[in-house]
């Protein structure tokens, strides 16, 4: 049996049979453990790099890694534009994800020459005559670091869509499968993030950031290797053309018929004969019937001035989705914020256990073994119990399990505020106020908040990715993804830009705000803390409210209920 719309790596229609399925997605999974592995580290340890290495200021440093985050995230939307419009996800994935190898390459170089980086300096201890990164040097640490995220934004684009295509949402068997696979994925990221912690963070503070960086290009290339050989059996979308230019195309075709009146409404032969090419058709929906102007033929033809029904469909798929895009941006705010300044807090605090000296980036060791273990239970215990109870494949919905994580959020930076005022007041007992490190207060401290943490991931992560590429239409499932990972950069951005608004807002005469200067005993963290709990809470009632008012798509347990119907027909 042929899978309709997808083709193999010779164009030919794909079968059930030979394509697809768990035994492709295992070629991508691969991948992500090995891309995860270096990636995560870095995200984790980058602070240290720029801080310790490259000797920025606390605020300058959260705020490039923030923007490194960022980035990395929101270039994912070149990887989906290129792979929804031009070229197959495999191929984009192929001539784009070597960038990234590129990157570390970069950043390799650097960090093994010395005339390349600021003269060595004990920046903890010599606050004030360290001389920061700046001038050549600087531009070719953002060379390296932001074509690593250019790299690494359109494999994440295409490599979670990819594997989605694996699997049939039409046939229920495989539409389980593919809920399973995004679990499985997010657990992909978190084991590859479990080893980066462990072992590049090892690499990196132990044997020097050249090796590990190295390191990191010589994973990723393994892994694009791994995804290379995994072609004989992928299912491949057709490219469909530009999808932004389509939106644009419906909007303009409205507006030129603004004054038209929308007449009665004719199924248009598209609709009626089904899918065309492999793509889907939709017929027409209430709501933004400023849009459907655009399908009233006056006369006028083309592509800029008649649209289908289909197309005006698909943006009103987008549409209906933005409110949760950007409350779900607003709700994924602490998360970065918690992990880069959680680093900064581990490394003025006791990292000893026992005999052995625990990285403040390992500490994401917690949270991502707990995402791991969560993870497994969840999808072969909970999802199964909570589908018989709900009907629902997925046990809960999408925007159900994403609110979930947007409490714990909350939870999170609270948590956060404690630990913070608790290692304030030990630092103030002891006379270390003015010592950035050395603060007698056991590093596992942090693991509360952490713990919280990976609850936000196993419950946020999975079901925003879920949600918008499930939500999005067959010839924008990649665009769909890079929406998910827009709001992570998104989140991280406004992090950048909300820690510099509480500094410029908090500054007192001598000029220094919450978060300004490099000794966090001397900042105001914990405040910081409690103003993000209180915004938490704000953003996850504006999140609840429009995730209250959606209205899917298509009900998926349609699709099990319609199966059974049939299965009782053939046997009558």
């Amino acid at each position: 049996m042929t899978v309709q719309g997808l083709v193999d790596w010779r164009g030919r229609p794909v079968s059930r049979k030979w394509h697809g399925g768990v035994r492709a997605t295992l070629f991508l999974h691969v991948p992500v453990v090995l891309v995860n592995t270096a990636n995560i580290a870095n995200v984790m340890n980058i602070v240290g790099y720029l801080h310790g290495t490259m000797h920025m200021g606390i605020a300058s440093a959260s705020t490039a890694a923030t923007n490194f985050i960022g980035a990395m995230c929101m270039l994912s939307l070149v990887g989906a534009f290129i792979s929804d419009s031009y070229i197959k996800r495999f191929h984009t994935m192929l001539i784009f994800g070597p960038l990234e190898v590129l990157g570390y390459g970069l950043l390799a170089f650097q960090a093994h020459n010395q005339s390349l980086r600021p003269p060595q300096c004990d920046i903890n201890k010599e606050n004030n005559s360290c001389v920061p990164v700046h001038g050549f040097n600087f531009v070719l640490l953002n060379i390296g670091l932001y074509t690593v995220t250019f790299g690494e934004g359109c494999l994440r684009a295409c490599i979670a869509s990819l594997g989605g295509d694996q699997f049939d949402n039409d046939d229920p068997v495989e539409q389980r499968q593919k809920i399973s696979y995004f679990n499985w994925f997010t657990f992909s990221i978190s084991l590859g993030g479990f080893l980066g912690l462990i072992f590049i963070v090892w690499v990196e503070n132990n044997k020097g950031w050249d090796i590990g960086f190295a390191v990191c290009a010589l994973l990723v290339l393994i892994g694009l290797i791994v995804a290379a050989c995994g072609f004989p059996f992928y299912r491949n979308q057709i490219p469909a053309g530009s999808p932004l230019t389509q939106i644009l195309q419906v909007f303009v075709a409205a507006y030129k018929k603004k004054n038209l009146p929308l007449t009665d409404y004719k199924e248009t032969e598209e609709v009626a004969k089904g899918s065309t090419a492999g793509l889907e058709v939709f017929a027409r929906t209430r709501g933004f019937q400023f849009l459907d102007k655009a399908t009233i033929d006056n006369g006028e033809k083309g592509d800029w001035s008649l649209c289908s029904t289909s197309q005006v469909e698909e943006i009103k798929i987008i549409l209906r989705m933005l409110p949760i895009f950007l409350s779900s941006t607003i709700g994924y705010l602490p998360f970065p914020l918690l992990m880069s300044f959680t680093v900064q807090q581990g490394g003025t605090m006791n990292t000893q256990l026992g005999k052995i000296h625990i990285s403040p980036a390992s500490l994401f060791i917690i949270p991502i073994t707990f995402q791991m273990v969560t993870l497994v239970i969840y999808d072969q215990a909970v999802v199964p119990l909570l589908r018989k109870l709900t009907g629902h494949p997925g046990g809960i919905t999408h925007l159900q399990r994403i609110g979930i994580g947007f409490i714990f959020a909350t939870f999170s930076t609270a948590v956060a505020a404690l630990v913070e005022t608790k290692r304030k007041k030990v630092a103030i007992e002891h006379g270390l106020i003015d010592s950035s490190t050395g603060v007698p207060m056991s590093v596992f401290w942090l693991g509360l908040q952490f713990f919280f943490l990976g609850i936000i991931d196993v419950t946020s992560f999975v079901g925003l990715l879920e949600f918008f590429y499930s939500e999005a239409s067959m010839r924008m499932k990649s665009l769909g993804t890079s929406i998910f990972f827009c709001i992570l950069g998104l989140s991280a951005w406004l992090a950048s830009f909300l820690i510099n608004v509480v500094n410029k807002a908090t500054r007192n005469g001598e000029g220094m705000g919450w978060l300004d200067g490099s000794n966090l005993n001397k900042s105001h963290l914990d405040r910081f803390y409690w103003l993000l709990s209180i915004a938490g809470l704000l953003s996850f009632l504006n999140y609840a409210y429009w995730a209250y008012k959606y209205e899917y798509r298509y009900d998926p347990r349609i699709v099990a209920e319609d199966k059974e119907k049939s299965s009782q027909s053939d046997a009558i």
